[in-house]
């Protein structure tokens, strides 16, 4: 018989950095499970997350602790200070991504309790005197942890290599957008769309990783057509102003929506939606995207291959041409279209759900831990 109370009296800590997403979205997902379980939640982040997710409505305690998105020694020592404070009296810390976990494990005291890292991102493309930095920090930061959960394949072929003890792959699931509140219609009218013209949503922040200039790319070799889709960008981040010049500078069929809250509304009504990104774990809007019944164009890296099966178009990163031509080819066949989304929501009934994911935790959380008080 399964115990009614695994983490009955125990105190755990979740543990992010700077989140605007899928990151800050799971460990909110994860809270009211963890509390059902018996467990005292404490989370530790930025007080902007906890302005932007709510942790407390969910049930758990909050704790600033600035932990930035990049390295900073001086910054990063005083986050080590604040979270060795915030988690004095907690049994269990997990730590969500390599810029929590390296903070985590240098707050961790020596024999303390066990540490907990989830691997939700790979480390980014390029070379130089900061790769080199980061790459020491991953392997010492997934060498000090007790268990590495990785989001992703590749990434827990990486934590091997790096010298893990213990990996084990954890999908992330997103949590099911709510139904589409305005019809289809009017938020074409909204978009300026009219007499068919198809529409092409983005969703996701503004970064690099994203792969926005590949997508203007591929928007460009459509502009000249005589009705090219328009492309909605739902999202917002540091490469605003680079993206918005581009856009008017060479009159692209784009346009910026920024942060929005009825993503459900938008996926509704678009003709396919689009993922570019230079890499992806288990991406929250493919999900949705398959979720919501719209076909999808997404890049062949990461784990989005293992996630998306047959469900969607898969191209090679980078590659403008071949984003352009499946965005083209799904537009010109309405019929394919129909029936790469009817393959996603296939594909969706593969998933775990949220349910399942915290399942999962609270039975990590319960071996780590032993039996409850």
């Amino acid at each position: 018989m399964a115990e009614r109370l695994p983490l009955q009296g125990r105190r755990v800590a979740e543990v992010l950095a700077t989140s605007t997403g899928g990151v800050g979205t799971h460990v909110r997902a994860v809270l009211p499970a963890l509390a059902a379980a018996g467990a005292h939640v404490r989370v530790c982040g930025p007080a902007a997350t906890e302005r932007l997710f709510g942790f407390t409505v969910a049930g758990a305690a909050f704790a600033p602790v600035g932990i930035s998105a990049g390295l900073s020694p001086v910054a990063d020592a005083r986050a080590v200070a604040a979270l060795r404070r915030a988690t004095a009296d907690a049994d269990l810390v997990h730590a969500h991504g390599l810029r929590a976990g390296l903070v985590a494990a240098a707050a961790r005291r020596r024999g303390g309790r066990p540490l907990v890292l989830t691997l939700h991102n790979a480390l980014p493309e390029g070379g130089g005197a900061l790769r080199r930095v980061l790459r020491l920090a991953e392997r010492a930061t997934i060498r000090g942890a007790d268990v590495v959960l990785a989001a992703s394949g590749d990434l827990a072929e990486n934590a091997w290599r790096q010298g893990a003890r213990d990996v084990r792959v954890a999908p992330v699931s997103a949590p099911p957008l709510p139904a589409p509140a305005r019809p289809a219609a009017e938020v074409r009218a909204e978009l300026g769309l009219v007499d068919g013209r198809p529409l092409v949503v983005a969703v996701g922040r503004l970064h690099p990783q994203k792969g926005y200039d590949v997508l203007l790319d591929a928007a460009a070799r459509w502009a000249a057509g005589p009705r090219p889709p328009l492309v909605a960008v739902a999202g917002d981040g540091p490469l605003h102003g680079e993206l918005a010049a581009r856009i008017a500078a060479e009159r692209l069929p784009v346009v910026l929506l920024g942060r929005r809250s009825d993503v459900a509304d938008l996926l509704a009504a678009a003709d396919l939606a689009v993922l570019p990104s230079r890499w992806e774990a288990r991406s929250l809007t493919a999900q949705e995207a398959l979720r919501a019944g719209t076909p999808l164009v997404a890049t062949r890296t990461g784990g989005l291959p293992e996630l998306l099966g047959d469900g969607a178009v898969l191209v090679p990163v980078g590659d403008a041409a071949a984003l352009a031509d499946a965005v083209t080819g799904l537009l010109d066949d309405p019929a394919r279209a129909r029936s790469l989304a009817e393959a996603g929501t296939r594909q969706t009934a593969t998933w775990p759900d949220e349910a399942a994911t915290a399942r999962q935790l609270v039975a990590l959380y319960r071996e780590l831990l032993g039996a409850p008080r």
